[in-house]
Formats: C-alpha cells, structure tokens, sequence
C-alpha cells in the first residue's frame, strides 16, 4: 500500500510544481504585455514621422499581435490543463452505505496515524480532500449519526491538515524562489560584457529584461517570505527547515542584487566604453579621411581653378573647425570616464592622445594646405595684375615710340597737346598701377611666399618696362619739341621773309614821297619811320639766326640742309632789304641836300639882293658875301660826313 501512495505524491508534487511556474510564467507575461503597448507605441509614432514605412511597419505589428495572440491563448489552454489535471487528482467519494461505513472504519481505525504520514504537501491536500468529500455526504440515518461523532475530529484534523498544507506549500515555493534565483543568478553574475557596441547593447537589453523580471518577482519573493515567517513563528520541529530555507532565500536574493547591480555598473561602464570607442574610431576615420582629401595634391591651373579649391580648403577648415565640437565631446567623456576610475583607463586615454594627435595633425595640414592655395591664388592675381599691366604699358610705348613729328607747326601743336595729355594720363594711371603692383609684391615677399624670387623677377622686369615706358615718353616729349622748334624756325622764316616782303613793297612808297614831298624834315621822318619798324626784324633775324645755330646742332641730313637753306635764304633776303634801304636812304640824303641846298642858295640869294640893294656897292657885297659862301660850302660838306643807316645795321648784324 504504501508504493501506490508514494507514487501519488510524487506525481502531485511534480504537478503542484508544474502549476506553480506556470502562474510564474502568466505573471511576467502579464507584465511584459506593457512592452507590446510600447512598441505599438513606438511604431505609430515612427508612421506618422515616416509615412513611406506604414506597410512595413503595419505588417511586422499585425505579425507582434497575432504571436502575442497565440501565446497568450496557449497559456490560458494550459492553464486550464493543469487545472483540470490537478482536480481529476482528487480520490473517488464512496457512492453506497456500504462503501461509506467501511471507509469511516477506515478512517476511525487510521485516526492519528494518518497525520504522522504528513511528509509532504501532496499527501497533505489528499487527506485534505477525503474528509472534505465525507462532510458533505448526506446519506441514511447510521452513517449520519456516526459522522456527527466524527465532526470535531474531523475539524481538528482539517485544522491539522490545512496547517501541514501551508508548511509544505511554503516550503515547496521557497524551493521554487531558490530554483528561480539560482536559475538567474548565472546571468546577473556573468563576466561577458561584449566586444563591441552591438553586442554590448543587447547585453544591457537581456539585463534590463532581467531586471524587470526581478522587480516582479520581488512582490512574490517577499509574500512567500511573510508567509515564511509566520509559519516560523511555530513551535514545530518541521518549521526550522522552513526557516533555514527562508534564509538561504534571503540570502540567496541579496547575492542576487548585488549581482545585479554589479552588472549594471560593469554594462554601463562598458557601454559607455564602447559607444566612445564607437564615436572615436568614427572620428579616427572622419579625421583619416579629411587628411587623405588634404594631402591631394591637386593645385590650379589658372585663377579660377585655384578659387574654387581655395573654398573647398575653406568650407573643409569650417568643418574641421566645428568637429572641434565632436572631438571636445570625446574628450569630457575621456575624463568623465577617467574620473570614475573606468577599467579600461589607460586604453581610453590613449585613444583619446591618438584622436587629439590626429586632429591637431590633420588642423595644421589644414592650414598648410590652405596657405599654400592662398599664395597660389595671391600668385595667379599677381600675375594677371602683372601681365594686364605689361600689356597696358606695351600699348603706351606704341603711343610713345610713334615717329610722326607732324607736317607744320599746326599738326605739330596738336600732336603736343595730345601727347602732354597722354604722358600725363599715363603718368598718373601708371604709377597708381605701379605703386598697386609693387605694394602686393612686397607683402607677399615678406609674409615669405614659396616663389619670392619669381615674385621678384616680374616685379624687376615691370619697373624696367615703366621705365623704359616712361624713357620713351620723354624721348618722344623731346622730339616733338624739336619737331615743334623745327616748325616753329620754318614757320618764323616765312614770317619774317613775309615782313622783308612787305618792307621791301614798302621802300618805292618811300622813294615816291621823295618826289612829290620838298620838305626835307618829312622825308627825314618818312625814313626814320621805317628804319624804326626795321629794328623789329632785326630782332627776329637774329633769333632766327640763334634757332638756325640750334636747330643744326640737333639735325643732320636732310634737316639740316634745309634749316641752312630756309636760313640762306631769309638772310639773302634781309640783305636785299638792307641793300634797298640803303640805296632809298642814299636818295633821301641827297635830295634832303639837295633841298636845302636849294634853300640855302635861295636864302643867300636873298641875302645877297638885300645887302646889295641897300650897300649899292659891289666891292662891299663880295667883301660881304665871301663869309657867306665860306658858310654854304661848310653845310654842303657836311651831307656827306654821316654813315648810312643801313651799314649800322649790317654792322649790329
């Protein structure tokens, strides 16, 4: 009898087991259905910012649902199993009298026999049940008279049983507490903590799952523990076992926690380690390929090729100066990590030296390259600067190095005046340009350009070209000037030959006015007039004759055949002129003496009739006449004592 017994037990317990960690499980399902309304959450939300992932999204939750769906349905199916199974456990009720009033014999004869047999929960609910099956049996009036006597005993023995039930019920779920902790104390005391930030992150997910899982198993933990402790505070020999495995549960719990919150430090510590190293092999790779994209050598053909790379250098700068930011970042994380007393410390710093290093290095290649695209650049702008300059002063010396000199003094005055204002224009433009040029050479010498001597050779070939631009314009101002001097002595030639020409109309006007004019004084004053107006080209003959001197010290050839020769020919004409006023000043003087000549022996003629008449006597008037004609033959002598005017005037010449 007592194998079948024995077996049955076993089997409750077994199934007792069973339904216990089932209502465990439906537990922390009920709990984790808060996750399913997260992520439902969550996929809504990522609908509305994404509409183009509605249908993806829509079926992976329709597929949550329906898994969710299903298992739930099966452990409600399963449930109901264990519930129906541990029902149909019950012992049969006796159907007849017969069977009844042999079973309370039973019953009267094992009495206490069957609370010693009390060794476990199963046999406990069994011996439960059967008298719970009896009091609720109304049958004929023997039976009814022996289970009233039964009652009180029955009571207490229910009493007794429910009182066992409870110990071992306890006891059995303290064995389930320490099953489930030492199931999961593995877990919360692993030393895995992942080799990479995906690992680590679904690390960090089946511990806070783990930690979920703890917190609602906590509620059950400590409602075990109170009903523990009340079942401990009897005085029982079977209730130390029960203490001593509340303690082990305790103590069992409290290895759990710190377990626990050991590995949350050590997963948030590496967590935090790994999304640095993330972030800085990111960075490393960033930095790595910014530095492969500045060391291109890659240089401009011309100015606008040079720009454009020198704003992509300067949108690269810009960037690279706000990854300062990111690079910062990683720094405070480097000492926040440091200043916890992180494990991986010395591994972290030397990251963190290697990513600073790498920053800084790629920064002064930056910069390099940067200064290097700028002089480049500031080189094209000279050299276009330079060349337009050239090529401004190569079309001035075309105007300057011009051999027209002009066709007459008109031609040759215009051409002067445009030439003043060009020399003048180009003067001032040219030395504006120049002082430009020269400025933006000296500075890039002196901030130390690569190409300084270059530099220097353009700046020394364009002051050499300025000044051979400004040698040529003041060659040209000369030979304009000689040109302008040439014209001016042909033009002041035909002038004065103009003037001898008219001088030379005017001497028959004088010559007739000595025929029709008898006052000696007019005549005087005739001829001195125009001896006067002679002193005017005088003066001009002369500085003729000094322009002539210069002008064949300054010309050869052709030139200065013609200077001689329009020279020649003013002063032949001069001579004529002279000549003729001589030959008019001769007449002049000779009829002037010859009218007062005239006068004279008129006068003593009258004299002589005077002194005559009132003398009467002839030998008195030749006494007194001999005086007189001693004074005429003195005034007559005198016609020809002065030199003629016109060999005064040969001789100042």
């Amino acid at each position: 009898m007592l194998m079948p017994r024995d077996a049955g037990r076993d089997e409750a317990q077994k199934l007792h087991r069973k339904w216990m960690k089932h209502q465990a499980f439906m537990a922390e399902l009920a709990h984790n259905k808060e996750w399913l309304a997260k992520i439902e959450q969550e996929g809504e939300e990522l609908i509305q910012e994404q509409p183009e992932l509605r249908p993806v999204v829509q079926q992976k939750l329709k597929e949550m649902r329906e898994c969710w769906t299903h298992l739930e349905s099966t452990t409600k199916a399963k449930a109901r199993q264990l519930f129906e199974t541990q029902n149909h456990r019950t012992a049969d009720v006796p159907q007849t009298l017969s069977d009844l009033d042999q079973h309370l014999n039973v019953l009267h004869e094992q009495g206490e026999a069957d609370i010693g047999r009390l060794s476990d929960m199963g046999v406990a609910d069994q011996l439960h049940r059967r008298p719970m099956g009896i009091e609720s049996e109304d049958q004929g009036g023997v039976a009814e008279t022996r289970i009233v006597r039964l009652i009180e005993p029955l009571k207490e023995r229910r009493r007794i049983l429910l009182a066992s039930k409870e110990m071992h019920q306890v006891t059995q779920d303290l064995e389930d507490e320490i099953v489930w902790i030492q199931e999961r104390l593995p877990l919360a005391s692993s030393k895995e903590y992942g080799t990479n930030l995906q690992s680590v992150q679904h690390l960090v997910k089946n511990h806070e799952a783990l930690q979920m899982e703890q917190q609602a198993r906590r509620a059950r933990l400590e409602e075990v523990l109170e009903r523990a402790e009340a079942i401990a505070a009897l005085r029982t020999p079977e209730v130390e076992l029960v203490r001593e495995g509340a303690v082990h549960v305790r103590q069992l719990w409290e290895v759990l926690q710190v377990e626990m919150e050991r590995r949350t430090v050590m997963l948030d510590a590496v967590s935090h380690s790994q999304q640095y190293y993330t972030e800085a092999a990111k960075a490393e790779s960033w930095l790595g390929d910014q530095k492969l994209h500045v060391l291109n050598d890659e240089n401009g053909n011309d100015e606008a090729s040079t720009l454009r790379l020198l704003k992509e250098q300067l949108a690269l700068e810009q960037k690279v100066e706000t990854y300062a930011e990111t690079v910062g970042f990683l720094s405070q994380q480097c000492r926040r990590m440091l200043e916890l007393g992180h494990p991986d410390s010395e591994q972290i710093t030397k990251q963190q030296a290697h990513i600073d290093r790498l920053y800084v290095s790629l920064k002064d290649l930056v910069e390099q390259r940067k200064t290097k695209l700028e002089q480049q650049y500031w080189l094209y702008q000279l050299k276009r600067e330079v060349e337009a300059l050239e090529k401004w002063i190569s079309a001035r010396e075309a105007v300057a190095s011009s051999t027209e000199l002009g066709q007459d003094l008109e031609h040759v005055t215009a051409l002067q005046e445009k030439f003043t204002a060009f020399r003048a224009e180009t003067s001032s433009v040219g030395q504006r340009q120049m002082d430009s040029v020269n400025k933006m050479v000296n500075e890039m010498i002196d901030c130390g350009h690569v190409d300084a001597a270059t530099i220097a050779e353009w700046k020394d070939g364009l002051n050499e070209s300025w000044a051979d631009l400004q040698e040529l314009m003041e060659t040209r101002a000369q030979m304009l000037a000689a040109s302008h001097q040439l014209h001016k002595f042909f033009t002041d030639c035909q002038e004065v030959l103009v003037q001898i020409e008219g001088k030379m109309r005017q001497l028959p006007e004088v010559r007739s006015c000595q025929v029709s004019t008898a006052n000696p004084g007019t005549l005087q004053r005739l001829l001195h007039s125009f001896e006067h107006s002679l002193q005017l080209l005088v003066a001009q003959v002369r500085q003729l004759q000094e322009n002539a001197s210069q002008l064949r010290a300054i010309y050869a050839g052709e030139k200065a055949d013609a200077i001689l020769a329009r020279e020649q020919e003013v002063m032949q004409a001069w001579k004529e002129l002279l000549v003729a006023c001589e030959g008019s000043r001769v007449q002049v003087t000779t009829v002037t003496d010859k009218i007062q000549f005239f006068a004279l022996v008129r006068e003593l003629s009258m004299w002589t009739d005077g002194i005559t008449g009132q003398i009467g006597s002839s030998e008195e008037a030749r006494y007194e006449c001999a005086p007189c004609h001693l004074h005429l033959h003195l005034r007559c002598s005198n016609f020809s004592l002065a030199t003629p005017f016109p060999v005064k005037v040969m001789q100042s010449l």
